[in-house]
């Protein structure tokens, strides 16, 4: 072996036990708190998250269902840049939120709770605000449990994929949360219905088309002109403690505990950084943070090594992307719908 390759060798065994907590440590863990914000130039703050008492890290991938894949993968199911060139660059606000642009629309964040369902929950709900942003009018929220019971394709409470996830949304559909409410919080999925718990009738919301998108800019553009989109992303040991600040997962982090989808509702700046407005919506995120939103950096360089995999359209690419309230690897597209 060259002296090159042991050196290399010497520097991934370093980076790794730098990390020290396993999964046997607790999520709260106060030594690990200290070493998280011990690190120089942190940009957020690490801190005590009442929703992971008692839990150790090993017990917190419960929640982390989201079977992770690159946009190389998925370049086909993208729509021509032709399609977003015609929304000139120049029309793209430097803030935007969907929650503001379509007031009343944009359905409220739920918990996923005990369950690996992040996958379908940020998905339907992501079907059901399109569905109120299309028709102008507020729509029912829709079933979750549909999917995490019904979807074959995907695996339930144990996690699913974004692009299984829209195939289940255009080829068979969902019914409403009403007639299908989520049971599936304590980590069994109920068996599939076949009729509503309620007098409504039986009725699926399909989508017409899904599609990943490509590129920053064309998620923004996607999201100022048709609303939320759904991206997935590496979730690391640090974003569990996340308190306040635009977080970024640490240098030493080299292996994520999972993937987690979400929804994004848009993005904004704050000290000359973009970031991305990722709504817990759809996750048990917002029982994870203080705050009704994480902020997450958006620096090129960073997530260049990060989105090498999230969900959504975040890509590897060399322009910045805005990593909402994570700043986590993003799946290099973002899978949303037409109606």
């Amino acid at each position: 072996m060259s002296k090159y390759g042991a050196l290399v060798f010497v520097g991934l065994v370093v980076a790794a036990s730098s990390q020290h907590a396993d999964g046997k440590t607790k999520v709260n863990d106060v030594d690990h708190l200290k070493r998280l914000n011990s690190v120089e130039g942190m940009t957020w703050t690490a801190g005590h998250n009442d929703f992971f008492n008692d839990f150790t890290f090993d017990d917190a991938r419960v929640f982390l269902g989201t079977d992770l894949t690159h946009i190389s993968e998925h370049l086909d199911a993208c729509l021509d840049d032709a399609i977003y060139a015609s929304i000139g660059n120049d029309t793209i606000p430097a803030e935007f939120d969907a929650r503001s642009q379509w007031s009343g629309l944009i359905h409220p964040i739920r918990d996923q709770q005990r369950c690996g369902s992040c996958w379908a929950f940020s998905a339907s709900e992501v079907l059901s605000d399109r569905v109120a942003v299309a028709t102008k009018k507020a729509s029912p929220v829709l079933s979750a449990e549909d999917m995490v019971s019904c979807d074959k394709g995907d695996m339930g409470c144990s996690g699913g994929m974004l692009p299984k996830a829209w195939e289940y949304l255009q080829n068979t559909g969902i019914v409403t949360d009403t007639c299908f409410p989520y049971t599936a919080g304590s980590g069994t999925a109920a068996t599939c219905a076949s009729k509503c718990v309620d007098s409504e009738s039986f009725s699926k919301t399909k989508a017409k088309s899904a599609y990943a998108i490509n590129g920053v800019v064309n998620m923004q553009k996607e999201i100022m002109t048709n609303g939320p989109i759904q991206v997935a992303f590496k979730v690391y040991k640090s974003f569990m403690s996340y308190k306040t600040g635009v977080y970024k997962k640490h240098w030493y982090e080299v292996l994520p505990e999972g993937g987690h989808a979400v929804k994004i509702v848009g993005w904004g700046t704050e000290d000359a950084l973009t970031i991305g407005l990722l709504p817990t919506a759809g996750t048990h995120l917002g029982v994870w943070m203080d705050s009704s939103r994480l902020r997450v950096v958006e620096i090129s360089v960073v997530l260049r090594l990060w989105v090498h995999h999230m969900l959504g359209c975040l890509l590897s690419v060399p322009q910045p992307l805005f990593e909402f309230f994570f700043v986590v690897p993003l799946t290099p597209f973002f899978w949303c719908s037409s109606l």
